[in-house]
């Protein structure tokens, strides 16, 4: 290995948990990262341990025009708060607001709170995820790439479709990290009727539950959606089941209609934003 030229002075990590000073436990992954260990092992001045949602949003102001595709152009009012959704390996939540010079954004664990069923099939599905894993539900059961397989398995074992012989082989062949992108790509290209019903029912809940963020931090100057799978599925998205159930908010539906909603196609946003957390002037 060559001498670094360049030694590291800040360095800042966007990271799937909940930071609690300095220290991160991740729900998903068997670790703990702590910001002095990290600051020692770089040896650099200062290292910045932030919500990989965090990272995103320090990240938006860095995107350009072509970075980002407009669901809903709505009636953005400057300065007004932003909210962040984005629904991965997990589901992460944050808003961000204006102090008049520039936005900074909010952590959050949104991403845990209570999944809301709306209908007598997504009743049952609560069911059913409550006796899979015991109890409390989370949105992210069923927004996520595993989420997305939990649905279709609800699906399956109701037999609200069947399953095509094809499409089980390729799961029992795989592993839990391909079982979701093989539902994604067999639902979005129609090839399985059952997936694409659980295609629909992502999207559904993906729509939904970023309306409820968008109530919550009353985000006038926009609702934004990250994450790896909206670019992935962005002709899906586009098609209006996610739009529909973003505004179907009862007598606040109109407030929520006229949010901008945007989904950011570079998936290296939290990486700029993460940097950017780094170098904050006030160091």
């Amino acid at each position: 290995m060559g001498v670094n030229k360049h030694p590291i002075t800040y360095a800042g990590f966007g990271i799937a948990g909940p930071i609690k000073s300095g220290v991160v436990k991740t729900p998903n992954l068997p670790w703990t990262v702590e910001a002095q260990v990290l600051c020692k092992l770089l040896g650099c001045q200062s290292v910045e341990l932030i919500n990989d949602l965090e990272a995103t949003a320090y990240g938006i102001d860095l995107l350009k025009p072509e970075q980002i595709s407009t669901l809903n152009e709505g009636e953005e009012v400057i300065g007004g708060n932003r909210a962040l959704i984005a629904a991965g390996t997990g589901l992460g939540m944050a808003g961000l607001f204006h102090d008049g010079k520039g936005y900074h954004p909010i952590a959050s664990e949104g991403g845990h709170s209570d999944f809301a069923p709306q209908s007598e099939l997504e009743v049952a599905l609560l069911h059913y995820l409550q006796k899979k894993f015991g109890g409390h539900v989370s949105y992210e059961r069923v927004l996520s790439g595993p989420g997305l397989f939990n649905i279709y398995c609800f699906l399956r074992e109701e037999r609200v479709g069947d399953e095509e012989p094809w499409l089980a082989e390729e799961l029992a062949k795989g592993d839990k990290t391909a079982w979701s992108v093989s539902v994604s790509k067999a639902g979005l290209t129609g090839k399985s009727k059952l997936a694409a019903h659980a295609v629909d029912l992502f999207t559904h809940f993906y729509g939904a539950s970023a309306g409820n963020l968008a109530l919550m931090m009353k985000s006038l100057g926009g609702l934004y959606v990250g994450g790896g799978i909206a670019p992935k599925m962005i002709d899906k998205i586009k098609t209006g089941g996610f739009m529909r159930s973003f505004k179907d908010k009862g007598r606040l539906g109109t407030l929520v209609g006229n949010i901008p909603v945007r989904v950011i196609l570079d998936d290296k946003t939290a990486l700029y934003g993460a940097a950017r957390s780094a170098i904050q002037p006030d160091r």
